[in-house]
C-alpha cells in the first residue's frame, strides 16, 4: 500500500502553551487526517478511525516549525485496516533571532510515531 505524506507549517494558531508549544492532540488530529486519506484512495470511503494502538511523543514542536506526517496501511482485513503514522520536524522556528527565522534541519527530526486501526463497513468499500 502507498504512504500518504502531508507537509504543513505549524502556526500560532496551533500553538497551545507557553512558549508556542504545540500540544500532541493537534498532532493526533493530523495521523487522523492521514489515516482519512489512506481508507479513501484504499477503499473510496472515509470509514472510522477505531482505536489508537500506541502514542508516543518523542520531541518538541512549536509554532513557526515545520512538519511532515506519513502514514501507510501495514495490515488489512475484511473491515480493518491496521496503520502506522510518523512526524517529523523538518524545519526548525528560530524565535530567538528573529520572529521569521527559520532553517531547513540536516535531518529530520521524529517527533510523534503511532499505530492503530481504522474500520470500513463491507457496504462502504467501494473499491
Amino acid at each position: 500500500m502507498e504512504k500518504v505524506t502531508l507537509r504543513m507549517r505549524l502556526s500560532a494558531h496551533q500553538a497551545h502553551y507557553g512558549g508556542g508549544l504545540v500540544d500532541g492532540a493537534f498532532i493526533m488530529q493530523i495521523f487522523g487526517d492521514v489515516a482519512t486519506e489512506l481508507l479513501i484512495r484504499n477503499d473510496g470511503d472515509e470509514g472510522l478511525f477505531r482505536a489508537y494502538d500506541s502514542v508516543d511523543f518523542l520531541a518538541p514542536l512549536y509554532a513557526g516549525d515545520y512538519i511532515e506526517v506519513s502514514g501507510w496501511i501495514k495490515e488489512k482485513s475484511r473491515t480493518s485496516r491496521k496503520m502506522e503514522f510518523e512526524a517529523y520536524k523538518v524545519i526548525e522556528a528560530l524565535p530567538s533571532i528573529s520572529a521569521s527565522a527559520a532553517h531547513v534541519l540536516k535531518e529530520k527530526v521524529l517527533v510523534a510515531k503511532a499505530s492503530g486501526t481504522c474500520i470500513v463497513p463491507l457496504g462502504s468499500q467501494r473499491y
